[in-house]
């Protein structure tokens, strides 16, 4: 004869009139430290405005190491600090994030003695601007991320003394106008630049002293050692437009090192499927250029946008190539282009084509076309450790 389970008696609820326990707060550094940049976000301006006025005023000495501009360098100030505690747990990404950045500001002049007193202008301006959160306890967190933050960046500046100089001095020995305010600028180096397709590094013009804006490498290394930047006048843009109305042949600008990861792996054999818009096809092309010296037959599909035909200024370079290389394929894609062309956004006009899930993805652009052809390639399956960009934070300080 069967039996039945005995019916399990309902677990114990909270005694009447008394609440559950909240769960504890989570007190851990990290936390800390990204509460109080959630509560300094919104005003985030006033924070760094203030936090230079105090390093001004106490530390007099330090102004002459920043621009007279100080727009860019506010916001790129709190983008690194959100950078650096949104990965303050994880000690890979911040050491390689923290590296970069330690190494590009041995071309300002920073020396192992200032971090000191940025950090103690840094922990003013919080405790002034995060009322809410910031407490002993914070405090102790701010002190010690940014001890070690200074010493992963002082660390990386002094390996970096030992195999490359600050910054390199850089004859103009061309300058060509492609179109009212795009150029094309060659320099050549005072000394051996090294360097990978697809890398960019920053350039200060002698107009606009401590003034670095961000270009890509147009082409891949040449055995002249010569250098070639696409430069488009922005708006505003000092070294833009110093750099296109300014600069002939015999002026001297100066390169910071080269950085970025947007390079092509030559262990494999996957295709590359690269979206260059404006002087974005800058670096796609000095791709192109680097697989054809590695000798390999990769499938490269190249997809330049514009937003009209007048400013697609290097097609005719780009279909030389074609011509040259059988394995390279070259589409124009202009917003409002004439019958026949490729129309509208230059992400939507790569999903007419395909299917792509054999290619390492390259975007070179604006901002906002680099994330709406990352959306769009993630759309299409193209995994996100196949996709390469240039950086978007150093972009936007470029366009500034």
């Amino acid at each position: 004869m069967p039996t039945s389970s005995p019916t399990p008696s309902p677990a114990p609820g909270p005694a009447p009139g008394r609440t559950a326990p909240r769960p504890a707060e989570d007190m851990s550094d990290a936390a800390l430290l990204r509460r109080t940049l959630a509560e300094i976000e919104p005003i985030a301006h006033t924070v760094t405005g203030h936090f230079y006025a105090l390093l001004f005023l106490k530390h007099p000495d330090l102004r002459a190491l920043f621009p007279a501009a100080m727009d860019t360098q506010r916001d790129r100030l709190f983008a690194a600090l959100l950078t650096a505690a949104t990965h303050v747990d994880d000690a890979a990404t911040l050491t390689a994030y923290l590296t970069r950045l330690g190494r590009g500001h041995r071309k300002y002049g920073t020396l192992p003695e200032h971090y000191p007193a940025v950090g103690e202008c840094l922990i003013g301006a919080l405790a002034r601007y995060a009322p809410r959160t910031w407490g002993p306890r914070t405090e102790a967190a701010w002190v010690g991320a940014y001890t070690a933050i200074s010493q992963i960046m002082i660390d990386a500046a002094a390996a970096d003394e030992l195999r490359a100089p600050a910054w390199w001095q850089a004859e103009v020995v061309a300058h060509e106008m492609r179109t009212r305010d795009v150029a094309v600028v060659t320099v050549r180096p005072d000394q051996p630049y090294p360097f990978l397709a697809g890398q960019y590094t920053a350039l200060e013009t002698p107009w606009w002293p401590r003034v670095w804006r961000h270009y890509s490498f147009a082409s891949a290394p040449r055995s002249d050692g010569l250098l070639s930047f696409h430069v488009k006048a922005v708006p505003a843009g000092w070294v833009s437009n110093a750099l296109v109305h300014r600069a002939r042949p015999g002026h001297v600008i100066r390169l910071g090192a080269p950085t970025g990861s947007m390079t092509v792996d030559h262990s494999t054999d996957n295709g590359l499927l690269c979206l260059g818009g404006g002087t974005g096809i800058a670096p796609i092309k000095a791709l192109v250029e680097d697989v054809a010296q590695h000798g390999r037959r990769r499938s490269v599909q190249v997809f330049y946008g514009a937003r009209h035909d007048h400013d697609l200024y290097d097609i005719d370079t780009m279909l030389r190539l074609q011509q040259s290389h059988p394995w390279l394929s070259v589409r124009p894609v202009v917003d409002d282009g004439l019958e026949g062309q490729l129309c509208g956004q230059l992400p939507d006009a790569v999903c007419q084509y395909g299917p792509w899930h054999s290619y390492d993805a390259y975007l070179s652009g604006p901002p906002g076309m680099i994330r709406r052809g990352v959306d769009t390639l993630l759309g299409i399956g193209i995994p996100t450790h196949r996709i390469r960009h240039d950086s978007i934070e150093e972009l936007v300080g470029a366009r500034n």
